[in-house]
């Protein structure tokens, strides 16, 4: 049988997946209406992640990483604007 915690990281990586192939879908999509949809779809997964996220993270299922120290955001942001 399946525990909690194990659901909830199936259903997370499930989500993810899902909204990597949306990504995919919506930049070839030519038509308009199909990508509306798509974006609408998208969009559902991308609430449903956080929810589950925030429950995950709430029950002790997922440990986020450190965050960032402001001199890596800073260069983070220099790299990136410089590529641009």
């Amino acid at each position: 049988m399946f525990q909690d915690k194990e659901i909830v990281s199936d259903y997370l990586a499930g989500l993810n997946a899902s909204l990597t192939g949306y990504a995919h879908m919506i930049t070839q999509s030519n038509n308009s209406e199909l990508r509306q949809a798509l974006i609408q779809l998208r969009n559902q997964d991308e609430s449903r992640q956080r929810t589950l996220y925030s429950y995950a993270l709430q029950k002790g299922y997922y440990q986020p990483a450190a965050p960032a120290s402001e001199e890596v955001v800073q260069q983070l942001k220099s790299q990136l604007t410089q590529e641009q």
